[in-house]
């Protein structure tokens, strides 16, 4: 009879637990075909495991119109707090008032919003670290040197603020710029923009790449050029490590994927306990080179 008490206890206990539904976190990526953001992914997946928070992850395409319905389909479904790595700072101002007619906090990830109310904005200081790339340059090859930029998607923070940061190292350290143009933080775009730019300006001594993925696409055309151009890329993937250790890139501006990802969710956690957020939070950089 004690066994069987002991078993009905633990079975009610068991029910009781799953009967109660976790608190639902929504977490809307730009896209998944970026590591960059694939790692961001996985740290939020992490930290929401071990706080106990059900994580929706959906993958926005890189589309505005799709990031839209991706949201308006999880606030139906219940999330209780929207974590949002924008498409485009300007359009995902959309997403966030569907959001904040329903009552749902909004805390964006890596790229800010232009439009609507976020509660935090989780990121690297993307223009301290622009600076830094144009810095590195500088220690590299010298003042006065010329240097050509790949842009990432326009209209996005991250672009536009590494965009300013370089722009500020440009001017301090007198660089000629011979070009500036979007590969919209795509590898195969940074290569076919790299082989572009290589015919007109194939004296250049160094580029800037907003993203490692377009770093990388521009290695490739610089090599097959036959070209001697240091290249910093942004945002310390495992492929740019990679190629800073193989002697292949100069360097990244490491950010921290990760821990944007685990932030966010410590810091939706807090935001469903009622706790006051700080409204920016900064993740650190670091410059990673051989």
């Amino acid at each position: 009879m004690k066994k069987l008490t002991s078993l009905a206890l633990a079975v009610g206990l068991a029910f009781s637990a799953s009967a109660m539904a976790k608190d639902t976190i929504a977490l809307a990526i730009s896209t998944l075909d970026n590591p960059f953001f694939v790692t961001l992914k996985e740290g939020a997946e992490k930290k929401a495991k071990e706080l106990g928070y059900e994580l929706v992850v959906l993958d926005s395409q890189n589309d505005p119109a799709k990031e839209l319905a991706n949201v308006e389909d999880v606030t139906v479904r219940g999330a209780k707090v929207l974590l949002i790595n924008p498409t485009d700072s300007e359009a995902v101002g959309n997403a966030v008032s569907v959001a904040n007619k329903k009552n749902i906090p909004v805390i964006t990830l890596d790229r800010g919003a232009n439009k609507g109310t976020v509660v935090s904005h989780i990121a690297s200081d993307n223009i301290a670290g622009g600076k830094m790339a144009g810095d590195f340059i500088a220690e590299k090859v010298g003042k006065n040197a010329k240097v050509i930029q790949l842009e990432g998607i326009a209209g996005t923070s991250a672009a536009r603020e590494r965009g300013e940061g370089f722009k500020q190292a440009v001017e301090a350290n007198q660089f000629a710029l011979l070009a500036s143009q979007p590969a919209d933080f795509d590898r195969t775009k940074g290569l076919n923009v790299m082989e572009n730019l290589l015919a007109s300006h194939g004296s250049a001594k160094a580029v800037f790449a907003q993203n490692d993925e377009m770093a990388l696409g521009a290695l490739r055309a610089i090599k097959a050029a036959g070209k001697d151009i240091l290249v910093v890329g942004f945002d310390g993937t495992d492929d740019a490590v990679k190629a800073v250790e193989g002697g292949k890139l100069a360097a990244t501006i490491a950010q921290q994927p990760e821990k944007i990802g685990e932030l966010g969710v410590e810091t939706a956690a807090k935001v469903l306990k009622g706790e006051k957020v700080e409204a920016q939070i900064p993740v650190p950089l670091k410059v990673i080179s051989k």
